[in-house]
């Protein structure tokens, strides 16, 4: 069992994926520093000096701080949003150019239906004269 766990967890796939977490998490850090650090204080100033973070209600003894949710959404849409700019351009790289057609060599003869040279004027294999 030990065996199967290990070729299991060395396998491409499970290692990519780790890898992919943990790069996630820090992209996601940065992220979050971006909204909550330079976006949200501008935004604020935009619509009046609101604070988002100070957002907030109490209902009974429970505050609801929706002001984080707004973050957190807004968090979401900018990862969301840069995730898909570079699944865009990894796919742009990938895509390979259209194949090139050549001009064709060949053509067949009306008549008798061989294959001869696209300059041909007369079939070597009937003797029709070609147009």
């Amino acid at each position: 069992m030990l065996k199967e766990f290990k070729a299991f967890v060395m396998r491409g796939n499970v290692i990519d994926l780790a890898v992919a977490v943990i790069i996630g998490g820090a992209f996601g850090k940065i992220v979050s520093s971006l909204v909550n650090d330079i976006l949200m204080p501008l935004i604020g100033l935009i619509i009046g000096g609101v604070d988002f973070t100070a957002l907030s209600f109490t209902l009974g003894k429970a505050t609801v701080t929706y002001g984080n949710f707004i973050n957190n959404v807004i968090d979401f849409i900018i990862i969301a949003f840069v995730i898909f700019l570079m699944i865009k351009a990894i796919d742009n790289l990938k895509k390979k150019p259209a194949p090139v057609v050549a001009d064709p060599i060949t053509k067949d003869c009306p008549y008798c239906f061989t294959t001869i040279p696209i300059q041909a004027t007369r079939c070597p294999h009937c003797t029709s004269e070609l147009k």
